[in-house]
């Protein structure tokens, strides 16, 4: 019993001498003076990053709130609850966002991402190059009272210089602002034509009695007629594209 004693534990420290010379040291696998593959670490991170707050962002920093905005309005105008569904009118903001943003999203590939990539320019210098075209389209929609109101709130100066452009923090809840007020002035001009359309469908109704029907089960197929024959779906599309532009 003894012997087997002795023999486990001699086996035991042969093991344990050997899984201590095999340990694996991490400073061997990055070669000195070279900071190549900790750079590649870093933009797999920073491309993580951008890739988990990609919705907030197309959200925030372009026109897409405008359209799904504009969009709801039409429906609700329509007296249509569920058509279309908000799968198509999503996916009909998100590509005329695409359209509209496709200049500003091709100047940051260019000037900032692409030569990140290629290892031409670092991190530091990378940011500001991918982040200026988002903020010269957000200064060009914006409104000058709601950029004062955060500045005002923030403590912070405006942009004296006309190419100085405003901090992130400043630019982007006044951008949405401004957009959300473009959006509900776009939604009452839809609004409107529907809302007569309503007012003389339910006169007509109580005036021949109809106590009993309601004005809606009228007005919604005339409302789609109307709609159908003023060309409506380009009608509404185009104006909102020419908005942005």
């Amino acid at each position: 019993m003894r012997r087997r004693l002795a023999l486990a534990a001699v086996a035991i420290l042969v093991s344990a001498t050997i899984a201590g010379a095999q340990q694996l040291n991490l400073s061997d696998l990055l070669p000195a003076g070279d900071a190549s593959i900790s750079g590649r670490i870093v933009q797999g991170i920073i491309l993580l990053t951008v890739l988990s707050v990609a919705p907030g962002l197309l959200v925030t920093a372009t026109c897409f709130t405008r359209f799904v905005v504009a969009f709801s309005f039409l429906r609700t105008g329509l007296g249509l609850q569920s058509t279309p569904s908000n799968l198509i009118v999503i996916a009909l903001a998100l590509f005329m966002t695409f359209y509209v943003m496709a200049p500003v999203f091709d100047t940051a590939w260019t000037q900032g991402v692409r030569p990140l990539v290629n290892g031409e320019i670092t991190e530091e210098e990378a940011i500001p190059l991918i982040i200026d075209p988002l903020k010269r389209f957000m200064a060009s929609h914006v409104r000058a009272r709601d950029l004062e109101l955060f500045a005002d709130f923030a403590g912070a100066d405006e942009p004296q210089a006309e190419d100085e452009l405003p901090d992130l923090r400043l630019i982007v809840p006044a951008y949405m602002v401004s957009e959300l007020r473009r959006a509900f002035e776009i939604g009452f001009l839809i609004l409107l034509p529907f809302l007569v359309i309503d007012l003389i469908v339910a006169t007509v109704t109580m005036s021949m009695g109809m106590m009993m029907l309601p004005p809606t089960v009228v007005s919604l197929p005339m409302k789609v007629l109307f709609f159908v024959l003023i060309d409506g779906w380009n009608l509404i599309v185009g104006q909102l594209l020419e908005s942005v532009a």
